[in-house]
């Protein structure tokens, strides 16, 4: 055991084996008996493959660089392949990220373009396919831009034929629903064929704010009757809507407070816990019905459980494993469910469940312990008190490494981390990142502030016209308690954040003294600019209800601007920006600067070409996680071997 400084331990987990752990998978699905999925690929510049599980075991990507399976749906994506058996073959229908278009594909050929390329804006985009066999066609979410402004768009539902006659024809596309509706989901077909539902809203609601669910009749040759509302409102949200084996609707709503699981319109299994989540993506789905009548359930206060739940009871069932975090991804055939899990020790896995049996097993992306587990952190699930006495969940990261220990009565630096959103949570999952400075003596807290995710609405309305006020206190609150507890050293803590908790974190830095430096993350800077056509259409009002409608306080936004305020930034900080960010531009990072320059600031500014918002290239998040490393070292008085120093200017 080596006596050394916090910030010094030696680790074998360096940045490259974190960033090609990166990502995990995502849209788990069934072609016939096996099971698919899209998976990352850090090192082949960052796109997802498509992978079969034949039923042998054998894991295969079917599809080569570079291919890259990812819709632009609402810009952070969603559903972006489905798959059938024709003729005892799959037929995989998927969206290509590189040029937005459907693709057919069966294994042994090359993909074909189901559907035309636009030059108008940022073209046509597809989500949520589902193959229609008997009808010839793939039906999904068509967003269709009219015009070069980033709100200059459209959504429907949208019928694509299998054949390839759309490939080069805009009008072969049916539109089965009109474009009144601002968003809509992809529609989920009853057992029948008859009825199809989908869920609806409109600006400036966010889908955590408020949604609807609209069901239609479909007539014999395919079109959809009028639309309509039977379900949500204002100020319910529906995350999920589908349908059962017996042909009664399912939907998730929090109509209590809570999202809970109806039949229709009847509540199956009412709990203070969420069975559902914010809906990010089009196609993420928290529940999945079974032939037998029962459903699978993601649920969780905090965090997401897989379970079964068997609606004439009101029980569920949670399946037996290490894991401890579920995403809202979910497939079923038969009897088997398919889910993505995770755990403080293990990164997110493919898992199928028996529910004959209750038997689960990893059957896909098996975690692999690239070093000993032992330099894994150990993380303690915590409740603070905020101001005004208020609960402030977060998950606590001491360092951690099984051959070093600090000298004396040395407390650890810690980094405060801020997760994105701001309608969202940071899961209890193991995370390389965290575990690349937690055992190098660098402790971690990421803190669900108010305004988060899985703990109920109101916990997440907290934040509601509270941007910059309740998350900023919250991460304050929590970073302030671990040093006053003697768990961390007060003179060394820092704030972290990306997308809204990179907000967070300049916020933090310049309306607050806590912080000895800070790490922002492609970040919003200037909510003014934001708000007034600075972002993508999905968020293009979401600002009304985190901060308020800028017409009518336009002084608010200002007041929580860190770029109005950059003059209060006193201490070193390191910004790092993707250069093809459309979500949070590289324009709000660069107005920051400006206005920082020649202050004495210490500072670092990384941009990267080909990054958009969330970086997804090996190369680029070795860099960052270096940097950020190097950043702490200079600021805390570190000496962390092997880390290229990160030049701060001035």
């Amino acid at each position: 055991m080596q006596i050394l400084p916090y910030g010094s331990w030696p680790s074998p987990l360096d940045a490259r084996l974190a960033a090609a752990h990166d990502g995990r998978p995502e849209y788990v699905g069934f072609v016939g008996d096996e099971v698919w999925w899209t998976a990352p690929r850090p090192a082949e510049d960052g796109r997802r493959t498509l992978v079969r599980r034949r039923e042998d075991g054998r894991e295969e990507s079917v599809l080569p660089a570079p291919w890259n399976v990812r819709s632009r749906v609402l810009e952070y994506g969603g559903q972006p392949w489905a798959g059938v058996l024709r003729d005892g073959r799959p037929l995989v229908v998927f969206a290509h990220h590189a040029d937005q278009r459907l693709y057919a594909y069966e294994p042994g050929g090359e993909p074909r373009p189901l559907t035309p390329v636009s030059a108008v804006g940022g073209g046509l985009r597809w989500a949520e396919p589902q193959v229609l066999l008997g009808r010839g066609e793939v039906w999904c979410v068509l967003e269709e831009f009219t015009g070069d402004g980033p709100t200059d768009v459209r959504r429907v539902l949208a019928a694509v034929p299998l054949d390839g006659t759309a490939a080069d024809d805009r009008q072969a596309v049916r539109e089965l629903t009109d474009d009144r509706r601002r968003f809509v989901t992809g529609a989920r077909l009853s057992p029948d064929g008859r009825r199809a539902a989908w869920l609806a809203w409109d600006r400036p609601r966010m889908p955590w704010d408020g949604t609807e669910v609209v069901v239609a009749e479909v007539a014999a040759d395919g079109t959809l009757g009028t639309g309509r509302v039977v379900a949500g409102g204002p100020r319910e949200s529906v995350a999920q809507a589908d349908w059962s084996t017996d042909g009664c609707l399912l939907y998730t709503g929090d109509r209590t407070g809570w999202w809970n699981l109806y039949r229709d319109h009847e509540p199956v299994c009412p709990r203070e816990e969420e069975f559902a989540g914010p809906l990010w993506k089009p196609g993420l789905r928290w529940f999945a019905p079974l032939e037998d009548g029962l459903v699978a359930v993601v649920h969780g206060r905090g965090a997401a459980a897989l379970g079964v739940l068997d609606p004439e009871t009101g029980e569920v069932v949670d399946v037996a494993g290490p894991w401890t975090e579920f995403a809202p991804t979910l497939a079923v055939h038969g009897e088997r469910v398919v889910a993505v899990g995770a755990s403080p020790r293990s990164a997110h896995e493919v898992v199928e469940l028996d529910t004959r049996t209750g038997r689960a097993r990893v059957i896909g992306a098996a975690h692999d312990d690239t070093v000993d587990p032992a330099y894994y952190p150990e993380p303690q699930t915590r409740t603070f008190t905020g101001p005004d006495g208020r609960e402030v969940h977060a998950h606590v990261y001491p360092p951690h490494n099984p051959g070093c220990v600090a000298p004396g009565a040395e407390l650890p630096p810690y980094v405060v981390r801020a997760h994105g959103g701001p309608t969202d949570r940071a899961p209890l999952v193991l995370d390389l990142e965290i575990a690349y400075l937690t055992s190098r003596g660098i402790g971690v807290v990421e803190v669900d502030y108010g305004g988060s995710t899985g703990y109920g609405r109101a916990y997440r309305d907290r934040l509601r016209e509270q941007w910059g006020v309740v998350d900023v206190e919250d991460c304050a609150a929590v970073a302030l308690a671990v040093a006053d507890e003697g768990t961390a050293d007060r003179r060394r803590l820092a704030v972290r954040g990306a997308s809204a908790g990179g907000w967070t974190a300049a916020v933090s830095l310049a309306t607050t003294d806590v912080y000895a430096c800070g790490t922002i993350v492609y970040p919003v800077l200037d909510p003014a600019a934001w708000a007034a056509g600075g972002t993508h259409d999905f968020e293009s009002r979401y600002l009304d209800t985190l901060v308020g409608p800028l017409a009518e306080v336009p002084a608010r936004y200002a007041d929580r601007s860190p770029v109005e305020h950059a003059d209060r930034i006193t201490v070193p900080f390191l910004l790092l920006q993707g250069l093809d960010d459309v979500i949070c531009p590289p324009a709000q990072a660069e107005r920051l600067l400006s206005r920082v320059v020649g202050r004495r600031v210490p500072h670092a500014y990384l941009a990267f070409e080909g990054e958009g918002h969330g970086f997804r290239r090996a190369e680029t998040m070795v860099r960052a996680l270096e940097a950020e490393l190097s950043l702490y070292a200079q600021a805390f008085g570190l000496r962390p071997p092997g880390i290229p120093t990160l030049e701060l200017v001035t």
